[in-house]
């Protein structure tokens, strides 16, 4: 429904992965970048994957198809956690949502992923139904979100604590929404039916004219996520890659559970990663366009870059990338394609100590 609402405004469309389109942008990324960061963005999410998980073996299913140990996942938190091959490389990061004691819903974002989450559903009793198209996914982030969402749904909580979800009431009906994000800020998702998408769209731009909220396209989503060092799958999980080259170790439960690739990442728990995802500061001239540096991602298997923007707050061009892991230390001076030199940062750029999605 969202996609026909954009598409009668005339707003151009980014296509994320086959068939899969989201607003590329609504009128300057920079301006809708540091609306953002100084108010609050609207975003369209819904371009996502849902799956809804529901049975007697929902959990002993979750356990064996992710990296987490959710046994003290209660109702009302998400689990942000990892999808693996056999060999311990990543599919995809996605969340997992504890809707009641047997049913979950599982967030990812690419939609083909689901038929690897159906394959590994047959052993077990659970249903995996797809709510992809069933359901908008709405996001307001920014430092003065919280208002926004509170005047534009009821029931809601005085507070929700980060990575909790709840539900909650728009146009009558309900809908669940998540103190998560995909900024580096403060900020919200709201699931809500496809067929009230445009109207709790219109709702919360209403209630965010005073706040100074924009609407913002997948232009500003990608400075804004690269700023706070997150991984978007059609680039970072482009190649194949495990959770400690990512840095993501933190999300693998070795105990007690049997996920799909754990075997293989017991056997690489000691070793030095080949290669390690980093930051990157590319050492070109102040006015250089960042799409001509999307060539050096064809560098050398160690060294290379992932993800490049210029980014509208810092004032230069950033980018995540991978590196040997000898190279990993901020500051290290390596090589990109085309011999571009590039110095190692610390992740991520913005908010190193994680304050705003937490406060």
């Amino acid at each position: 429904m969202l996609q026909q609402y954009f598409g009668s405004r005339g707003i151009s469309q980014h296509e994320l992965a086959p068939g899969i389109l989201t607003p590329r942008q609504f009128t300057d990324p920079a301006a809708e970048h540091m609306a953002t960061r100084r108010g609050a963005g609207l975003f369209d999410f819904s371009f996502m994957a849902c799956a809804d998980i529901s049975g007697p073996d929902s959990l002993a299913f979750l356990h064996r198809l992710q990296t987490r140990n959710l046994s003290a996942l209660r109702t009302g938190r998400i689990a942000y956690t990892l999808l693996l091959h056999e060999d311990g490389t990543v599919i995809n990061d996605a969340t997992v949502w504890a809707v009641d004691t047997r049913r979950y819903a599982l967030f990812i974002g690419r939609r083909a992923d689901l038929q690897h989450v159906r394959h590994c559903a047959g052993n077990f009793n659970v249903t995996v139904t797809d709510r992809s198209d069933k359901h908008a996914v709405i996001a307001v982030q920014g430092p003065r979100s919280s208002a926004i969402v509170a005047a534009s749904l009821s029931d809601m909580p005085a507070r929700l604590s980060y990575f909790d979800c709840w539900s909650a009431r728009f146009a009558d009906a309900a809908c669940w929404v998540s103190r998560i994000g995909y900024s580096g800020e403060l900020g919200y998702e709201i699931i809500v039916r496809a067929q009230d998408g445009p109207a709790l769209w219109e709702t919360l731009l209403r209630a965010g004219a005073s706040c100074g909220l924009r609407e913002c396209g997948f232009e500003a989503v990608d400075s804004l996520r690269i700023e706070a060092g997150y991984l978007l799958f059609a680039h970072e999980l482009a190649s194949p890659v495990t959770p400690y080259e990512l840095g993501l170790s933190r999300l693998v439960d070795m105990y007690p559970v049997d996920f799909i690739g754990l075997s293989s990442l017991r056997r690489l728990r000691w070793q030095e990663p080949v290669k390690q995802l980093v930051g990157l500061l590319p050492e070109t001239g102040r006015h250089t366009d960042p799409a001509s540096l999307t060539a050096m991602a064809t560098g050398s298997e160690t060294t290379h870059l992932t993800s490049v923007c210029r980014s509208p707050l810092i004032k230069r061009v950033l980018g995540l990338g991978f590196v040997a892991a000898a190279d990993r230390h901020p500051g290290s001076l390596v090589s990109l394609a085309g011999m571009v030199p590039a110095r190692v940062s610390r992740l991520p750029f913005y908010d190193p100590g994680r304050h705003l999605p937490r406060a």
